[in-house]
């Protein structure tokens, strides 16, 4: 029988018809996405950009204001963009291995290679995951480098109670699609220190408009709140994916075709104004999501030979999709030929580890990085999007059971 719907991705924040009206004399109104995010992280400020990757450039710029150093540790396993970030910021990417079956930080690999020469070590929270942030901070400080946080798929995340992002000197998140709360393309990007905080303005004030290309994410926005349904995800993101599948280019597929020459500009003040209206719903949104997180794990936890990627200790995260580890890359791969074309939003989420890219293989030809590329070959992605019924989650947890049994 012919499936209709398909399950999103990951779990985001659909938008209502309302976010699109403001009414200047209705006191929520007069409340901005800044202030509402500075208020939900639990800061005073908040500085939004176009897009996540934007958020950390802006971030870099300002750090370069503070200190001439030139080098910029990340993790191996992490979105491409956190690389062309650095590139673009005219700074030097370093790659630091994760630690076996997980995507934080290796501390011998980090230790190794933060010295004098590095500005800041970029601290991922990968996919809601709350990772061990305080250990890589103790690593960074004893250098005299920055931490910046990758949040930017864990707004709403917490660690010890307080929010991912604050326990840096910097923090971003991403307001994307799929992202939780999204004006389609946008960033976050704060920092409890006033010294680091007047460089963001400084940069963020400095940036050019781009008319054209906020008027096409206006118009993109729009289009996300009549797609982002289970009817129209076929045509918003399915249709492509299984095109893609078909003529087995997996990076298009994912979306890890990335390019060096991406936007970084001014974020117009309507896309601004939604997204205000839409902050309003994302505590019960989190809520909800992490309940339906719960049963989902129970589930996947009785699949022996499966792992998920849990939160480092005294984490709370948030659950926009599921990191599911195989003991193989061959296991991983047969659950992936049962289930990633039949729009039940499991996928992948990165293809390789950083330097496996072809675009950015030349920056890291010394990188010696096995645990990423392992954890990079054996896992994969199950959407925890709300409209996913309990009867196809159980069908994905069946084909993963039956390929483990055929081991």
């Amino acid at each position: 029988m012919l499936k209709l719907t398909e399950a999103a991705p990951t779990a985001g924040l659909a938008l209502s018809w309302r976010d699109f009206i403001t009414l200047p004399f209705l006191q929520k109104s007069r409340v901005t996405l800044e202030e509402k995010l500075a208020s939900f992280i639990g800061l005073d400020e908040a500085q939004v950009e176009c897009s996540g990757t934007a958020a950390l450039v802006v971030a870099l710029e300002a750090l370069k204001m503070l200190s001439d150093r030139q080098q910029v540790v990340i993790s191996a396993y992490t979105c491409p963009w956190v690389a062309l970030a650095v590139i673009r910021a005219n700074l030097t990417p370093v790659l630091a291995d994760s630690r076996p079956g997980h995507f934080d930080y290796c501390q011998k690999s980090l230790k190794s290679l933060v010295n004098h020469q590095t500005l800041a070590v970029v601290h991922t929270h990968l996919a809601g995951r709350v990772g061990e942030v305080e250990k890589t901070i103790g690593v960074a400080k004893s250098e005299g480098a920055f931490v910046i946080e990758d949040a930017a798929q864990s707004l709403g995340a917490r660690l010890h109670n307080k929010s991912v992002g604050t326990f840096g000197d910097i923090g971003f998140y991403s307001l994307g699609v799929g992202k939780g709360l999204t004006i389609f393309a946008g960033g976050v990007v704060v920092s409890k220190n006033l010294k680091i905080r007047e460089a963001l303005h400084l940069v963020g004030e400095n940036l050019p408009h781009n008319y054209l290309l906020e008027s096409r994410r206006l118009f993109e926005l729009i289009a996300y709140y009549f797609l982002y349904r289970p009817v129209g995800m076929g045509l918003a993101f399915g249709r492509h994916l299984r095109n893609k599948l078909k003529r087995g280019d997996l990076i298009q597929a994912v979306g890890d075709d990335c390019s060096f020459n991406f936007p970084v500009h001014k974020v117009g003040t309507w896309r601004k104004k939604i997204g205000a209206s839409a902050a309003d719903r994302l505590p019960s949104f989190l809520e909800q999501t992490t309940k339906l997180s719960e049963k989902r794990l129970a589930q996947l936890s009785k699949i022996k030979g499966v792992s998920v990627v849990l939160d480092a200790e005294g984490g709370a995260g948030v659950w926009p999709f599921f990191i599911v580890q195989m003991e193989s890359e061959v296991l991983r791969d047969e659950v992936l030929g049962h289930l990633w074309n039949k729009r039940l939003g499991v996928g992948r989420l990165f293809i390789h580890a950083l330097k496996d890219y072809d675009y950015l293989a030349p920056y890291f030809t010394d990188s010696k990085i096995p645990n990423a590329q392992a954890f990079a070959s054996r896992t994969f992605i199950i959407t925890n999007c709300i409209w996913l019924s309990e009867r196809d989650f159980a069908r994905i947890c069946d084909v993963i059971s039956e390929q483990v049994a055929h081991v």
